[in-house]
């Protein structure tokens, strides 16, 4: 799947407005089963030790980072102040639309890994976005996508109602390759029995 060959159409949504409107009240609920939670910790349990500087992009008041685990920094960017001021797992946050400002507030290198947990259909700019987290990654760096099969429907794009999961999985998968920053890219299945669906599209940065 190149991006080249994918309809505009794809990218567009229900609703147009600017996204500070939708996101103007705090939404103080997760998004995915307890289980499915318990997953994506474990996860990053395995993948982010404790001397990483982490970035969770379109972050909230939940970052599903394990509790034991001091990371050297971890920087939340997000739509809703409120949010991000209750996540304890923040040590720094910025309020940012990245539809809007597509260049991410941080140095060149700034971080060991960035995670992107279960908002990945938001990004009306997605290629532009993974550029950005290449350039703040540093070499070598990881980029982990957190996905599942919840929505808020007006505002994800249309390419996530209408593409099976495999399909937005190689969709997520495209937006690294684009950015020829990522030596390997990998699709994951994490989905606990009986809950929702975990699939983790990871890129390991190029030395």
């Amino acid at each position: 799947m190149d991006n080249i060959d994918l309809p505009d159409q794809f990218f567009t949504r229900q609703d147009e407005s600017p996204d500070t409107e939708f996101y103007v009240s705090p939404r103080f609920c997760t998004h995915i089963d307890d289980a499915t939670i318990d997953n994506l910790t474990q996860y990053y349990r395995e993948e982010l030790p404790a001397s990483y500087r982490l970035l969770d992009l379109m972050s909230s008041w939940v970052s599903h980072l394990p509790k034991e685990v001091n990371y050297q920094r971890v920087a939340g960017l997000g739509m809703n102040a409120a949010e991000l001021a209750e996540n304890p797992q923040l040590d720094e946050f910025t309020v940012h639309n990245l539809n809007e400002t597509l260049k991410l507030p941080y140095a060149t290198h700034s971080f060991d890994a960035v995670t992107i947990a279960v908002s990945i259909q938001y990004l009306a700019h997605p290629f532009e976005t993974f550029v950005e987290i290449g350039r703040v990654l540093k070499p070598g760096g990881k980029c982990i996508v957190s996905m599942s099969h919840r929505l808020f429907p007006t505002k994800a794009i249309y390419a996530f109602h209408v593409l099976p999961p495999g399909d937005r999985c190689r969709l997520v998968s495209t937006y690294l390759f684009q950015t020829e920053m990522f030596e390997t890219i990998e699709t994951i299945d994490r989905s606990p029995p009986n809950a929702d669906p975990l699939w983790l599209i990871v890129g390991n940065m190029k030395l």
